[in-house]
């Protein structure tokens, strides 16, 4: 393991940071004692490393003076913003798609700029109107990417190809968010997409939260994170309760800490190690006190990766007194063991 459990980097999202302030300002126009206010209340909670989301703050549009303040704003507040993430921006959007790729590229200096190490992307495209109005966004369908379009998939590898050349120049991780509808939707069209790429900075963010909380039937999140773990370099984690009625057409999802919901983090976690994981973890969480829970989440996190410690140790000795293979983990073993 390249991080022990009380070292390895657990960042906070900042879904719970408007980009707009009470007073109507712009996050993104704000001065710097706001951004230090913004880290503070992140640093209160017991994180230090933060990944800058550009729901709050689009830094690829901030000049670069005010890229270096955000960064000492964050470093004031004893935080690091040691990744980015870009949402709703997709490079392959039928309508601004090269505008989006151009904002990529100019997110791709503002990261190195800022000191991140990654920058993650993904497909999924603004809300719709009709999500907007929703509690939850995901309760109702968004764009689709058509799955059957060679073509537009060809255009979306050689564009996450160029993002992914662009930030290894720079010695920059580029890491792909799982999203329902789009062509990292499904662990098969996701390793196809990386694997396609073909370059070694580039990997899966194997966000698995945004597709079990879909309320239609889904693929089973075993089976999804067996197929993507491999090629993970990044990883926002989360997780909802579920409930299903196949009968009568009920799927139901709900926000959860960690340890409390659908997908077993214990045995990911483990899984992930087993597998040469090293990436970042981002705690994710929607609704109430999003970041104290996100806090819970990231205690939870260490006490998993302790485990996975264990379990890695013992194999290790096993292996060295020529034991038997270790016993297969629930996330990767057949779907008809539930964990």
């Amino acid at each position: 393991m390249r991080y022990t459990p009380e070292t390895w980097p657990i960042a906070a999202a900042m879904l719970q940071f408007p980009a707009v302030l009470p007073d109507g300002t712009l996050a993104q126009d704000a001065d710097a004692l706001e951004w230090v206010d913004t880290f503070s209340r992140i640093a209160e909670t017991g994180f230090t490393d933060v990944e800058i989301n550009d729901n709050w703050v689009r830094i690829g549009d901030l000049p670069s003076a005010r890229v270096d303040e955000l960064a000492a704003a964050a470093r004031e507040a004893g935080t690091e913003p040691s990744s980015v993430c870009v949402v709703r921006s997709s490079i392959i959007d039928p309508v601004t798609g090269a505008e989006n790729l151009d904002y990529t590229h100019r997110t791709v200096e503002a990261t190195k700029q800022l000191g991140a190490e990654v920058l993650s992307i993904g497909f999924h495209r603004p809300l719709t109107a009709e999500q907007r109005q929703r509690l939850w966004f995901w309760t109702t369908q968004g764009e689709i990417d058509a799955p059957d379009d060679e073509e537009n998939f060809a255009l979306a590898v050689k564009r996450v190809r160029e993002v992914g050349e662009h930030a290894a120049s720079l010695g920059l991780e580029l890491t792909l968010e799982m999203y329902e509808d789009t062509y990292l939707g499904t662990a098969a069209s996701s390793v196809r997409l990386v694997t396609e790429v073909g370059l070694s900075n580039v990997g899966l963010n194997p966000d698995v939260g945004n597709l079990i909380r879909l309320h239609r039937p889904i693929d089973d999140w075993q089976e999804t994170l067996a197929a993507t773990l491999p090629h993970a370099n990044y990883w926002h984690v989360k997780n909802y309760t579920r409930d299903e009625d196949p009968a009568q057409g009920l799927y139901t999802a709900s926000p959860a800490p960690l340890e409390l919901g659908l997908i077993n983090y214990r045995h990911a976690v483990r899984d992930a190690i087993s597998l040469g994981f090293e990436g970042r973890f981002v705690c994710e969480h929607y609704g109430g006190d999003g970041l104290g829970v996100s806090a819970i989440n990231r205690e939870y996190l260490r006490r998993a990766l302790a485990s996975a410690e264990g379990t890695e140790r013992r194999r290790a000795v096993a292996s060295g007194q020529g034991a038997g293979a270790a016993e297969p983990s629930p996330a990767t073993a057949s779907p008809a063991v539930t964990a």
